[in-house]
């Protein structure tokens, strides 16, 4: 995902169970998706539908000062198209506590409604693109503060956030932490065509794999593991 600092860098909970796609993949189909931020001003969406996507995930806010100035036209662009379409938000654990993001978030357009077309928003935890990887916690503070954010969430909403991260992340400012496998979807980023590799924190399958950094109407492209009903399942809640 882009932070406001970065433009192109990449080096960079529970759903219900029916929302979990199977961890066979070799026997599931899959959903193309993208996710964009301000960074793609003019999408195609009805290209993006006609062409097999089904879904988006756009960027909404990060931080507590920041609001994408895309993402209302992007909401409304997705929805006159048909897409399931869902928020996220880029996270930084170290300007403030994980329930004050995961309320302005929600303030911004990353809320759920039970309509069949809005995904649970996204938490975006990731490389630090201003500092240190970590942004200076340890990781018992970061599975902490990812907690905070994640309960927050989930209080407003009755859903999880689906959490978005890369397996070398995870690993290293988490410890590898299985403390959300259960209840929040995993959306891992690995940019490759041989699969999403290892999976990390103990979830047995990601639910959305972010295989690559461009995607032909715009941004990353996203693939959901699993089949139509399977998404809309995820939206449903």
């Amino acid at each position: 995902m882009k932070s406001v600092a970065r433009i192109a860098a990449f080096t960079l909970c529970q759903a219900v169970a029916l929302a979990l796609p199977s961890p066979n993949l070799e026997e599931r189909a899959t959903v193309q998706g993208f996710d964009i931020s301000h960074y793609q001003a003019n999408v195609n969406f009805q290209a993006a539908y006609n062409s097999g996507a089904r879904f988006v995930i756009i960027k909404a806010t990060e931080g507590t000062t920041y609001i994408d100035s895309s993402f209302s036209s992007h909401y409304t662009g997705a929805t006159s198209a048909g897409l399931i379409r869902g928020g996220y938000h880029f996270a930084h654990p170290d300007s403030s506590s994980g329930a004050t993001q995961a309320n302005f978030f929600l303030a911004h357009g990353g809320g759920w409604s039970g309509d069949g077309i809005t995904l649970p928003g996204m938490l975006d935890i990731e490389y630090n693109p201003n500092g240190a990887t970590c942004y200076g916690l340890s990781q018992a503070s970061m599975v902490n503060w990812i907690q905070d954010f994640v309960n927050t969430y989930h209080s407003k909403t009755t859903r999880y956030p689906m959490i978005y991260s890369t397996n070398d992340w995870w690993v290293t400012c988490t410890g590898n932490s299985a403390a959300f496998h259960t209840t929040c979807p995993l959306v891992l980023a690995r940019y490759s065509t041989a699969g999403p590799g290892t999976i990390p924190g103990g979830w047995p399958y990601q639910t959305i794999w972010q295989n690559a950094d461009t995607y032909t109407y715009g941004g990353d492209s996203d693939i959901f593991n699993g089949g139509l009903t399977g998404l809309k399942n995820l939206a449903t809640g």
